[in-house]
């Protein structure tokens, strides 16, 4: 910084939130370090950022602001580079009267001012605003990575067309360049930061679309508009980051990567699929410290709890978690498993893929191309002495056979089915083929799931739905005017969706032995579903509403996920 210690030191000492010392130290702790004083303030703990920044615009006479609160114009942001907005740190705001407002975080750095003038070619007047809301209206409006391609839009080696193929000699010279690099980094740092559990990259006929899946939907990231020049140039290097053929572009291949993302390591399954505009990547993160979660976080009420518990300490038969692509069963499983993984029993597992890693427990990855299926793995596991087995999914009569002779012969099974209710399981075991009484005697409980998205507790509103539709929908009729039931809305810290994180709804169907004579009788499924219910069963949507009123989700929520016979 240009201006003197004192000058600084009076400034500081104006804001009211720093003594004579402290401000001698921050002053001489920026210059040393290379930090700005905002830094300095914040890491020393001695006021928070948007507080000393809203004091500091008082004492200089400056406006503070909020970026949320700002609508911000395409014609304004163009006055000033990508290149500028990321190296300073700063965002256009407003242009009125040839006079260029700017947001930015150091307005005591006096060769900020002079910098941003020469850049915009016109006079500029700095407004103050939280280094977060800069950077977060700079992703959203130049894009992730902005800054680097910029920088590699100045560089003719990036330029690669769709039909060429990259040689490796090529990307190791973009590996030295590290632009492509950086940019692929910052995609999959980005998409961990959000808590995403896919990224696909998707070549459109003008543009490479980059869409996130949080908390279960897809959201579209902006990316700078050249990034389509680049295409070829980011999909080689992802390819060469899971070891494929780069030159390969006709087949889909599969392949992984595994990365530490903050001191995490990250997992992540790569698939490519040939598409007309070119070849669309997915990928999968694996987080492994949110790998699998303990029972008591699935978000069962304790009555489900206790009636789980019950059900998966027994010592034989068949539990079954039951839900659609996507509803969290693995996730579940992994929970059961970790519940009961105890030192006195041995547990296999015959998965496809192995998801987490669990300590203790063996775990088999199921191989079809080389003849290692479901129900072979099952078979041998009976020779190895189990106490517990889980199979990833039940997907023939040869593996719905020997898992119920398992259960049958003392052992505990786990495992899936995608059926779109707990009651609907027992219908697909028989077309499957298997005998009804075997069904009946083998299957111990079945849970059916879905997954909700969770309210963002720092914005959810209170909502007033019309009765009617209330009554229409099936929602517990006990409700008043005092009851309060939660929307939606939208905030930074959840990225305009208004959820953040999922939790589940269940339906838990207890094998009784009424409903073991309707299996044995090839009762309906409804017929099934209404039994259990008047047995104390509580149903998907039932479950739903009561998270509902408990203001973790919303009615939309519950209603997108369930189906109306629920």
């Amino acid at each position: 910084m240009n201006a003197s210690l004192p000058s600084l030191e009076g400034i500081l000492a104006r804001t009211g939130l720093l003594g004579e010392e402290d401000a001698r130290a921050v002053v001489e702790a920026s210059r040393a370090n290379g930090t700005s004083v905002t830094e300095q303030i914040v890491h020393r703990g001695l006021a928070r950022e948007d507080q000393f920044l809203e004091a500091l615009a008082q004492a200089l006479g400056l406006p503070f602001v909020r970026l949320e609160e700002v609508e911000l114009e395409p014609h304004v942001l163009e006055r000033l580079s990508t290149k500028v907005v990321f190296q300073y740190n700063v965002i256009p705001i407003a242009f009125e009267n040839g006079t260029l407002a700017v947001a930015a975080n150091d307005p005591l750095d006096t060769d900020l001012a002079d910098a941003l003038r020469l850049a915009a070619g016109t006079r500029v007047k700095l407004t103050l605003s939280p280094a977060a809301d800069i950077a977060q209206a700079a992703k959203k409006f130049y894009g992730v990575g902005a800054e680097t391609v910029d920088r590699m839009m100045q560089d003719d080696r990036f330029e690669v067309s769709q039909d060429q193929t990259l040689a490796k000699a090529d990307l190791n010279e973009l590996d030295q360049e590290a632009s492509i690099v950086k940019f692929v980094n910052q995609i999959i740092y980005e998409a961990c930061r959000q808590g995403a559990t896919d990224i696909h990259l998707e070549p459109m006929e003008n543009r490479l679309r980059i869409r996130y899946r949080v908390d279960g939907a897809l959201h579209q990231t902006p990316v700078p508009a050249q990034l389509a020049r680049f295409q070829a140039a980011i999909i080689s290097r992802i390819k060469v980051m899971a070891n494929l053929d780069i030159a390969e572009k006709r087949l889909p291949m599969d392949g992984r990567i595994g990365l530490r993302v903050e001191g995490e390591d990250v997992d992540i399954r790569v698939s490519t699929m040939p598409t007309v505009y070119g070849e669309s990547i997915s990928l999968r993160l694996l987080r492994g410290k949110t790998g699998f979660v303990e029972l008591s976080h699935l978000g069962m009420s304790p009555r489900d709890s206790e009636l789980i518990r019950k059900i998966i300490h027994r010592p034989n038969g068949i539990v079954l978690v039951t839900g659609p692509t996507g509803s969290g069963k693995s996730t579940s499983l992994y929970a059961y498993l970790h519940e009961i993984n105890t030192i006195d029993v041995r547990i296999m597992t015959a998965e496809d893929p192995i998801e987490y890693e669990m300590a203790g427990i063996n775990q088999v990855l199921v191989r079809p191309d080389i003849g290692l299926t479901f129900a072979k793995a099952l078979r041998s596991f009976l020779r190895q002495d189990p106490d517990i087995i889980m199979v990833g999914e039940i997907r023939d009569l040869e593996t719905a056979e020997i898992a119920i002779q398992a259960s049958l012969t003392g052992h505990l099974v786990f495992s899936t089915l995608h059926t779109n209710d707990a009651a609907g399981s027992f219908t697909r075991l028989l077309d499957m083929g298997v005998e009804p009484f075997l069904v009946a005697s083998a299957v111990e409980g079945i849970v059916a799931q879905r997954l909700v998205r969770r309210l963002c507790t720092a914005c959810r509103q209170p909502v007033q739905p019309d009765p009617a539709f209330l009554r229409e929908i099936g929602f517990p009729s006990d409700v008043d005017s005092t009851t309060k039931i939660y929307g939606a809305v939208g905030c930074e810290k959840c990225i305009k969706t208004g959820f953040h994180g999922r939790l589940g709804i269940f339906e838990i169907l207890q094998v009784t032995e009424e409903i073991q004579a309707m299996v044995v009788a090839r009762s309906a499924s409804g017929d099934i579903r209404q039994k259990a219910s008047s047995q104390g069963m509580r149903t998907l949507r039932d479950d739903g509403w009561i998270k509902t009123l408990d203001g973790v989700t919303t009615i939309e929520e519950v209603l997108r996920v369930t189906e109306e016979n629920d």
